[in-house]
C-alpha cells in the first residue's frame, strides 16, 4: 500500500474543516416543524368533520357556542400571547451592531431562513388548500352562513392568522438579525408580510355580507375579489429570495479563513 504524501494529507484535513466550518439548512427543525402543522391540521380536521355538521350549522344554538365560540376565543387568544411574547422578544434579544458578527454566522442564518421559509410553506399549503377548499364546499352545502361559521373560524380566525404572525416574526428576524437588511426594508418581503392584513377589510365585507345577503356560494363572486390580495402578495416571494440568494453567493464564495473572520 503507497504512503500518503504530507501535502494530501494537508490537503484531506484542510477541507474537511472547511466542510466543518461551512454552515448547513436545519432539515431536522423544518421536517420536526412541518410534521407538527401537519399534526395540527390533522386533528382539526378531524375536529371539523366530527362537529361542523352536528353542532356548527347555526351560530345561535347553544351547542355552537360550547363547541365552536370556545374554540374561536381559544385561538384569538392563544395568537395573541405568542405575538405578545415573540415580538418584545425578537427586539430585545437582537445584536445592537449587526456588523460585528462574522460571515460564517451570517451565512448560517440565511440557511435557517431559507429552512423557516420551506416549513413556512407547509402553512400556506395547509391553509389556502385544505381549509380554503373546505370551506368553498361548506358554503356550497349549507348555502347560507350565520354570523360564525366552523370553517371561517378555522381559516380566517386561525390559519390565516397564523400566516400573519409568523410573516410578522420573520419581518423582524430578517431586519434585526441579517446586516444585508440591517439599513434598509425589504420590500418584497414587506409586502408578503402585509398580504394577511390587508384582506382583512375584505374579510369583514364577506362575514356581513354571507350573513344578511348574500345566499348563494360562489368563488368567483364578487365578494370574495379583495382575497386574491393575499395570493398576489405571496408572489412577492420570489423577489425576496432573490435578494437572499444574491448574498448568499458572496457568502459562500468566500474563502474558508475569511468564513470565519
Amino acid at each position: 500500500m503507497s504512503a500518503i504524501h504530507p501535502s494530501q494529507l494537508q490537503e484531506s484535513v484542510e477541507a474537511h474543516d472547511h466542510e466543518e466550518e461551512m454552515p448547513k439548512v436545519p432539515w431536522g427543525y423544518v421536517f420536526l416543524a412541518s410534521a407538527v402543522l401537519a399534526a395540527v391540521a390533522v386533528v382539526y380536521r378531524w375536529y371539523q368533520q366530527n362537529y361542523s355538521f352536528t353542532v356548527g350549522l347555526d351560530y345561535f344554538e347553544p351547542e355552537f357556542q360550547t363547541y365552536w365560540m370556545n374554540l374561536f376565543w381559544a385561538q384569538l387568544v392563544l395568537l395573541s400571547v405568542i405575538g405578545a411574547v415573540a415580538v418584545p422578544a425578537l427586539w430585545f434579544t437582537r445584536e445592537k451592531d449587526l456588523h460585528s458578527i462574522s460571515p460564517r454566522e451570517e451565512l448560517s442564518r440565511y440557511y435557517w431562513m431559507l429552512g423557516l421559509i420551506a416549513g413556512g410553506s407547509v402553512l400556506v399549503l395547509i391553509a389556502l388548500a385544505i381549509f380554503t377548499e373546505a370551506d368553498a364546499a361548506w358554503h356550497q352545502v349549507t348555502i347560507r352562513d350565520t354570523d360564525f361559521t366552523p370553517t371561517h373560524i378555522a381559516l380566517f380566525y386561525f390559519w390565516i392568522p397564523l400566516m400573519a404572525l409568523g410573516l410578522i416574526l420573520g419581518f423582524m428576524w430578517i431586519h434585526t438579525r441579517l446586516p444585508d437588511f440591517s439599513n434598509r426594508i425589504s420590500v418584497p418581503m414587506s409586502i408578503l408580510a402585509a398580504g394577511p392584513i390587508l384582506i382583512m377589510p375584505n374579510l369583514g365585507f364577506n362575514e356581513w355580507g354571507h350573513t344578511f345577503f348574500y345566499a348563494e356560494e360562489l368563488f368567483a363572486a364578487p365578494i370574495h375579489w379583495g382575497f386574491v390580495t393575499l395570493a398576489w402578495a405571496v408572489f412577492a416571494i420570489g423577489g425576496f429570495l432573490l435578494q437572499c440568494l444574491d448574498r448568499i453567493k458572496t457568502l459562500s464564495t468566500l474563502p474558508a479563513d475569511q468564513l470565519v473572520k
